[in-house]
């Protein structure tokens, strides 16, 4: 039971990061590749949002995940 909590809580670490690495890449990504073919300002500010959007959706799991460790360990 425990072993299977450890599994779950390392899987979703590894999610929240890949979350977190791949919306900076690609949010990088947009920026330049937006300022290259002229796109207008509204979509990349609709990229910002869907980037906050993502990091926001993280920084919740992250909670999540320290909420339960500290419950295992009271």
């Amino acid at each position: 039971m425990e072993r299977e909590k450890d599994t779950a809580l390392a899987r979703k670490g590894r999610i929240v990061s890949l979350v977190i690495a791949g919306t900076l890449v690609l949010w990088m990504l947009l920026q330049v590749i937006g300022s290259q073919i002229g796109l207008p300002g509204r979509y990349a500010l609709l990229f910002d949002f869907a980037a906050l959007a993502a990091l926001t959706w993280a920084l919740v799991n992250i909670y999540q995940i320290w909420r339960m460790r500290q419950a295992e360990k009271g």
